[in-house]
């Protein structure tokens, strides 16, 4: 029977692997990484780069395999984003079948496989069903947060996450006086009325090219908003979050 391992590996930064994902990366048969199109062939080369640095054992082989893209005309988002799991699984089906013998098989996942990440729902589409190890990892929030040495929450105060699609269709989230913000996909702040919102931001967090932003969202919205589209134009790619906070300042 199939073994999978879904491995958080953190925000790209080889060092944010704890020992236990060394040690599951190292016990494979196969590493399967996604190559995502040539915009984002960074993304790969980041995982290559990973497994390089901390994949010890010359049996565990290291395969890419091409990811389908999200076909964005369907007009129903949740049809589409369904389909697009279903083509992954696909995939992944088919990858794995050109190693019939490979009976360990891991995915290495950006951030934390159970924060707005999609890997554990793609996995219960395989069928057989494998066996599935989850390895807990560093998410994009615990890296914002570390890079600009805050804590997420006021005392004793909530906060809420969600997304840049839902912040820009329903705005701010009830009850709350925090919020973190990740898969925007541009500017959902900016549907906001900056008056009296504190944002911390980043992008790359963690890694090499990170880029940090952090004050008052009515001075420096427009200054992030530059960053943003500078940054992806260099890169091909972005990933970002923040963190939104109300004051009474």
């Amino acid at each position: 029977m199939l073994n999978l391992t879904l491995i958080g590996i953190g925000t790209g930064n080889p060092e944010h692997l704890t020992l236990q994902a060394i040690r599951a990366m190292n016990r494979q048969d196969l590493i399967l990484i996604p190559h995502k199109g040539e915009g984002k062939a960074d993304l790969a080369g980041l995982r290559r780069t990973i497994c390089n640095e901390v994949v010890t054992n010359s049996a565990t082989r290291i395969v890419e395999f091409e990811l389908p893209v999200r076909n964005e005309a369907t007009a129903d988002y949740r049809m589409r984003v369904d389909d697009w799991h279903d083509a992954i699984a696909a995939a992944w089906q088919g990858a794995m079948a050109q190693h019939p013998d490979a009976q360990k098989v891991a995915l290495l996942v950006w951030g934390d496989p159970s924060l707005y990440d999609s890997t554990l729902r793609i996995a219960a589409r395989l069928d057989p069903a494998p066996v599935l190890e989850v390895i807990p990892g560093i998410t994009s929030l615990h890296a914002l947060t570390a890079a600009h040495a805050i804590p997420v929450n006021d005392i004793g105060a909530p906060f809420v996450v969600t997304t840049g699609r839902r912040l820009r269709d329903e705005g701010w989230p009830p009850g709350v006086d925090t919020a973190v913000i990740m898969l925007d996909a541009g500017g959902a702040f900016e549907t906001l009325i900056p008056t009296g919102i504190d944002i911390w931001w980043g992008a790359y967090v963690g890694m090499p090219e990170q880029i940090i932003r952090a004050g008052k969202l009515a001075d420096i919205a427009t200054e992030i908003t530059a960053l943003r589209a500078k940054a992806r134009a260099r890169h091909g790619w972005i990933m970002d979050i923040y963190i939104l906070r109300r004051t009474d300042k």
